[in-house]
């Protein structure tokens, strides 16, 4: 398969179907970790031809979903106090904070930008010799190599007016966190290929020594995904559990270790909190001492605490796949994209967005206002 429309391959897909079918005899749960997988699955209409006998939960594989509130208030006090240029990725600046979002801060006077790579923040800076540039690096492993690269780049350039307001969070700890929750029913597991591009598969294997759980790393598309799930169903039915790897075109075992070396060169793996769940052990990325001066954490001494989430927001219970977004009573009503109540309505990532963009929420609301 040389090409991405084989992959899109409606018969290709129904001969998966079919195989699901033949082979599948009882319940089994899995959970696809990464958000855009929740997307293909939802959009191609994956989840309702699967057979009745296989659920799929939805994971944290969402990383604007799991930035924490006190992040989104610092870097919208930075944008709005510090008069600083705070600069995103699209999906983050709609994220609600715990007063309001980086968007209602750019409609309020402050200079908050969306760019598609941080090494655009670097040329600003580089621009802007006297405004300090804050990028606010957020994502899973995928995005940590550029995020490390810009803050090696302006340190090569001798910048002294960039820094990073970090938020990474990594996937293995997650997934070890969903199964150690005790509501959690989750039998499987298909990992973010993506990431697994970057840090390959070793480091799953722990984690299905620990837990005695398939996981299978796998693509995007939908013929990605209904193979990656029939591996996983395959394994259950034998009662075996090992990694497998799906998206061997784009996969390999050690992962990029180019990548990895620019990673651990600007980061070093801490606690995280994770938003809507809890802090989790070694799950995310902090900036190292020897590149204090680029961590906006450091250099701006901001201290805000922790706000309380939104009480009516189950986004934490859905991230864990205990529910999904059809379960919350405010999903697309009080909680749309223009109104959301947490960060799974705005993501590009999140689940609720999934749902709600097509699952035909968003045309019923449409035919009811005309």
């Amino acid at each position: 398969m040389k090409y991405l429309e084989e992959f899109r391959d409606p018969d290709l897909a129904r001969q998966y179907l079919t195989k699901l079918e033949e082979t599948v005899t009882q319940p089994w749960t899995m959970m696809e970790v990464c958000g855009g997988q929740t997307h293909s699955l939802v959009k191609n209409g994956i989840l309702n031809l699967l057979p009745e006998e296989i659920t799929m939960v939805h994971g944290p594989g969402c990383p604007v979903c799991v930035t924490p509130l006190n992040l989104i208030d610092k870097a919208v006090y930075l944008a709005e106090e510090k008069d600083v240029i705070m600069c995103s990725f699209g999906d983050m600046v709609r994220v609600p904070g715990s007063k309001r979002s980086l968007l209602e801060a750019k409609a309020r006077g402050a200079d908050v930008r969306i760019l598609y790579s941080p090494l655009e923040a670097v040329k600003l800076a580089q621009q802007n010799p006297d405004k300090e540039v804050v990028f606010f690096a957020v994502g899973f492993e995928t995005t940590a190599p550029a995020n490390a690269l810009s803050v090696t780049q302006a340190h090569q350039y001798g910048l002294k007016n960039y820094s990073i307001l970090a938020s990474h969070v990594l996937v293995p700890p997650g997934i070890e966190a969903v199964m150690q929750d005790e509501e959690s029913n989750v039998q499987g597991f298909l990992a973010a290929g993506h990431v697994c591009t970057i840090m390959g598969n070793l480091e799953y294997y722990p984690l299905v020594e620990k837990f005695k759980i398939p996981i299978v790393v796998t693509g995007f598309e939908p013929v990605d995904l209904l193979q990656g799930i029939l591996m996983v169903v395959r394994q259950l039915e034998s009662g075996v559990a090992k990694v497998e790897n799906q998206y061997a075109r784009m996969v390999r075992e050690e992962g990029n270790a180019a990548a990895q070396e620019a990673i651990y060169e600007v980061f070093e793996i801490t606690d995280r909190l994770w938003r809507g769940m809890q802090v989790i052990p070694q799950s995310g990325y902090e900036v190292k001492e020897k590149y204090a001066a680029y961590d906006a954490k450091r250099k701006f001494s901001v201290n805000i605490p922790e706000a309380q989430e939104n009480p009516e927001c189950i986004a934490g219970q859905i991230m864990k796949g205990i529910k999904k977004p059809v379960d919350c009573s405010n999903f697309g009503t009080k909680c749309t994209p223009l109104t959301p109540q947490g960060a799974p309505m705005v993501s590009s990532e999140g689940a609720c967005a999934a749902y709600y963009h097509f699952s035909g929420v968003a045309e019923q609301e449409q035919a009811a206002a005309s």
